[in-house]
C-alpha cells in the first residue's frame, strides 16, 4: 500500500493541508453520495477552490482514485488485526468479520467502499477501480496468508470463499441498512470448520 514519492518541497508542504483536506472531503463525499459528486461540490464542501484542484489533480477521476487511497487504508486499517497482534491465524480471520460486524451497527455504514465505488464505476480500468481491486486483492491475501498458516485444505480456495462472504455480508449490511447480526462470523466459521481450520 505504499508508494514513493518526491522529497517535499517548501511548495508541496505549504500544499498539503490543502491537499488532505480535499483528499479527505472527496472520501466522505463520494462513499455518501457517490462517484458523480460535481467538482463544484466537492470542492465547496473541501473549502477549496477549484483552481486550487487542478493545481494538485488533473481531473475528478485522479481525486477520485486518490481519495479511495486514503481512505482505504485506514478502513484496511481498521479491519485487520495489528501486525503485533499475538493471536492464531483462526482468530485472526475471525477478527476481520467481527469489525465488519462491528462496522456494520453503525448508522454511517454504508458497505465496503471499494465495493461501492467499483460498482459505480462500472469500468475495471478506471483509476479507482484500480485502487479497489488493490484493497480487495489485499484483504485476499492477508485471508490467504492466515488460512496456509492455520492449516487449511485449500488456503487459495478458502481466502476466495472468505473474501466472497466478507463482500456478500457487506453489501447487505448496506442494502438492508441494519446491522449484520452475527451472520458474518457464523458464515465464516462455518467455513474455516470446513476449511479445517481449528
Amino acid at each position: 500500500m505504499t508508494s514513493s514519492a518526491p522529497a517535499p518541497t517548501a511548495h508541496t508542504t505549504a500544499a498539503a493541508p490543502t491537499h488532505e483536506r480535499l483528499l479527505d472531503a472527496a472520501a466522505a463525499l463520494f462513499y455518501r453520495e457517490g462517484v458523480n459528486v460535481g467538482i463544484e461540490a466537492l470542492c465547496r464542501t473541501a473549502g477549496v477552490s477549484k483552481r486550487s484542484m487542478y493545481q494538485l489533480f488533473t481531473s475528478k477521476d485522479e481525486v477520485l482514485a486518490a481519495s479511495l487511497d486514503r481512505a482505504g487504508s485506514r478502513y484496511l486499517g481498521q479491519l485487520l488485526p495489528a501486525p503485533a497482534a499475538d493471536l492464531p491465524p483462526r482468530e485472526h480471520i475471525m477478527r476481520v468479520f467481527e469489525h465488519l460486524e462491528s462496522m456494520s451497527a453503525s448508522p454511517d455504514y454504508l458497505g465496503c467502499p471499494f465495493l461501492a465505488t467499483a460498482f459505480e464505476l462500472k469500468n475495471p480500468e478506471h483509476p479507482a477501480s484500480v485502487i479497489a481491486r488493490r484493497y480487495k486483492d489485499a484483504l485476499t491475501d492477508f485471508f490467504r496468508e492466515q488460512a496456509r498458516r492455520g492449516g487449511a485444505h485449500d488456503p487459495d480456495l478458502l481466502a476466495t470463499q472468505l473474501t466472497v462472504i466478507f463482500d456478500g455480508s457487506s453489501a447487505r449490511a448496506m442494502a438492508q441498512a441494519q446491522s449484520l447480526h452475527g451472520l458474518a462470523t457464523a458464515t465464516a466459521t462455518a467455513l474455516l470448520d470446513a476449511a479445517g481450520m481449528s
